[in-house]
Parts: structure tokens; C-alpha cells; sequence
């Protein structure tokens, strides 16, 4: 079992910066990549942007250009830096180990949520 944790959620105005971070042991020496998901009150989950292992990464497009995953791998961490948020974003953020067979043995382990809330 691998304890991923998630922090840094809270309210902010829009247009306003918050950064995420996402803490999973092992995740660098198992070579793994993370992806980052939302869920707003009565939507279903969203998936909004991932970092592989060889440190590509992806956003879906209503965040591309405002959000952006930094990485401090000697850390075991994957932020998720999200600048000029917009009343949409607000949300329960959460994280994930991506799917792999070298990464924990294939085992694909959540964070708990941490909620972003963005006002006018």
C-alpha cells in the first residue's frame, strides 16, 4: 500500500494562484508518472493533466497555459501549479500513481481530495 497525499487546496479570488502537491513514496525509484483529476459538486470526475515518467506532460485543454506540473522527483513530489483560476476550476482536486507495470508493481494508488475554491 503506498499513502499518496495530497495538500495545498483553499480559496482563492479568480485570477488568483494556488499550487497543489502531490507526495507519493517511492515515486521516483519506481519510475512513475502521476495524473492530476478534478471533480466539481455534481459533475463527474475530470482528468486535467498527467506527468509520465520521462517527464512528458499533458493538460486537458480547459487548463492548458494556466496550469503546469513542476516536479521535485528527489522529493516524491508532482505539483500542480494553477495560476489565473477561473470560477470553473473550482473543485475536489485529487492525484493519482499512473498505471504501470514497473510502477508499484502495477498498482494504482489515490490521494485523498483536497477542494479548491475559487470566488469572484
Amino acid at each position: 500500500e503506498v499513502h499518496v497525499t495530497v495538500s495545498g487546496g483553499g480559496s482563492v479570488q479568480a485570477g488568483g494562484s494556488l499550487r497543489l502537491s502531490c507526495t507519493a513514496p517511492g515515486f521516483t525509484s519506481n519510475m512513475c508518472g502521476m495524473d492530476w483529476y478534478r471533480q466539481a459538486a455534481g459533475k463527474e470526475r475530470e482528468w486535467i493533466s498527467s506527468v509520465d515518467p520521462d517527464g512528458l506532460k499533458t493538460y486537458t485543454a480547459s487548463v492548458k497555459g494556466r496550469f503546469t506540473i513542476p516536479e521535485d522527483r528527489p522529493k516524491d513530489t508532482v505539483y500542480l501549479q494553477m495560476n489565473n483560476l477561473q470560477l470553473e476550476d473550482t473543485a475536489m482536486y485529487s492525484c493519482k500513481t499512473q498505471s504501470s507495470s514497473w510502477c508499484y508493481d502495477g498498482g494504482v494508488y489515490w490521494s485523498q481530495g483536497t477542494q479548491v475554491t475559487v470566488s469572484s
